[in-house]
């Protein structure tokens, strides 16, 4: 963010913040490339809420003692992301279907006992940039085995796509992945060395990079795709790539797999989505059209 426009922002912030005013919080490890901010404040002040929305930084080790201190001052919700999704469900006292099927939290709000309740927005945000196009009977693969790799699972599930294919580094969680999903889908899993792994990409209709690489960091890493350039050799011009990642637009995977003649979508769309559904979780049903918070994103974009 260049220095005007942070000056913009804390004014805009500092004007709608009174002696009464409640925040939420997204938490997270970085979160300083997140326009979470951005969208859920332009909603905030559509609903005409006293309510301000920050970014906190938070390391393993202190994820604790974070929600719990923020139970005792004036939060209303927060957001989770990478690398806590998973880890925040021994914080919770109540946690949705869903997040317990996925395994992944991204939601939470204070219920009337001021404890953490939890669900998880993720799969309706992530199918809705899919929603016109149709994947019915097609293959897909998933890069990485994380929490958000289960939402897009499940989303490609309820998409009826008939092969879903997880490419990951690491076995244990990929073994764990599968096994969750046992009851519904039978899926490929393979590491990121397996050779078969082109195959499964040439012949792909959909690419789903749910791992961190390429996301805009402090260290301004250039040109990092998802397990190294060579893994893309087969990447073919009728796939649809999909990148989780929306900051910075595009990542280096959705500038190569444009110029292999792809369509390419980003996860602003699906942060749009999901944080729509927040704060329908927040505040107990209170909707918030598309572009009030998409309109907000593309004035500081």
């Amino acid at each position: 963010m260049v220095p005007e426009q942070s000056i913009i922002l804390i004014e805009k912030i500092s004007n709608m913040i009174s002696s009464k005013t409640s925040f939420i919080a997204l938490i997270g490890n970085p979160v300083s490339h997140s326009l979470s901010p951005i969208m859920q404040n332009a909603a905030f002040k559509y609903l005409g809420l006293d309510l301000i929305y920050i970014a906190v930084p938070c390391k393993d080790e202190n994820l604790g003692l974070v929600l719990n201190s923020f139970k005792k001052i004036n939060c209303k919700g927060l957001n989770i992301t990478i690398p806590h999704k998973e880890k925040v469900f021994n914080l919770c006292s109540e946690i949705s279907p869903i997040a317990n099927k996925l395994k992944a939290i991204n939601t939470l709000k204070l219920n009337s006992e001021k404890e953490w309740s939890a669900t998880n927005t993720d799969v309706d945000g992530f199918i809705y940039p899919l929603k016109n196009i149709n994947l019915a009977k097609k293959k897909s693969i998933v890069l990485g085995s994380g929490g958000a790799a289960r939402s897009v699972i499940q989303g490609l599930i309820n998409l009826n796509l008939s092969t879903i294919s997880v490419i990951s580094r690491n076995k244990s969680s990929l073994d764990e992945l599968i096994k969750n999903f046992d009851n519904q889908i039978q899926l490929q899993g393979l590491l990121n060395n397996d050779n078969q792994a082109q195959i499964l990409i040439q012949e792909a209709d959909l690419i789903v990079n749910t791992t961190p690489v390429g996301m805009k960091t402090t260290k301004h890493e250039n040109n990092v795709l998802p397990y190294g350039e060579a893994f893309w050799s087969s990447l073919n011009s009728q796939t649809i790539v999909y990148d989780l990642i929306y900051n910075p637009a595009p990542t280096p995977l959705l500038r190569f797999s444009d110029r292999k003649g792809c369509v390419t979508i980003d996860g602003l769309e699906m942060l749009v989505a999901q944080g729509i559904k927040s704060i329908s979780f927040w505040t107990d049903g209170l909707e918030v059209p598309f572009h009030v918070m998409n309109d907000a994103l593309k004035k500081y974009l």
